[in-house]
């Protein structure tokens, strides 16, 4: 692994990024909305090319927490996945995504319709962890989400060591 104190550190605005498409029949459920598994597929994408630019290289997920579907997307709808590294350790990322949905033929402001947050590793060739670049919070709202996203983390360590455990007794 490298050592990360030789890695410039960066804002998450270097990274940030906005996704849109627009949902047609081909993307819908049973129930004649979006399928969960796509807009899944669009958060779960958006992040890896955000973990890849602030990573200078490839990222795996790791984990998707947080997430939660707030609204129902139909077809025609045009969904924008934005997402941003709030987080950076030594080879992990956190990256929070909102997903919003408008209508493409009105000019309505959009929606809430999604929200997740994911971790991401990078990764060099051998698949094996790599350091990434410090996370540099530029604004207030970057250092708020910065002390939100380790207090995740805390969470999803206790978790891990709580769920390890619990095989090792069973």
């Amino acid at each position: 692994m490298h050592d990360t104190t030789t890695l410039a550190g960066r804002p998450s605005s270097a990274s940030h990024l906005t996704l849109s498409q627009i949902m047609d029949q081909h993307h819908t459920n049973l129930m004649g909305t979006v399928h969960g598994g796509r807009i899944l597929n669009l958060i779960d994408s958006v992040a890896g090319v955000v973990a890849a630019r602030h990573s200078d290289g490839p990222a795996v997920t790791a984990a998707i927490d947080e997430t939660a579907f707030l609204r129902a997307v139909r077809v025609g709808d045009v969904v924008h996945v934005d997402a941003r590294i709030t987080w950076a350790g030594r080879s992990s990322m956190e990256v929070a995504v909102k997903v919003t949905a408008d209508r493409w033929d009105r000019a309505v402001p959009p929606t809430d319709v999604a929200t997740a947050h994911l971790v991401m590793v990078a990764i060099d060739d051998d698949g094996h962890p790599r350091a990434v670049p410090p996370l540099l919070p530029e604004t207030d709202g970057d250092r708020r989400r910065y002390r939100e996203a380790q207090i995740r983390r805390e969470h999803r360590l206790a978790l891990r060591r709580a769920l390890l455990d619990g095989a090792e007794e069973g």
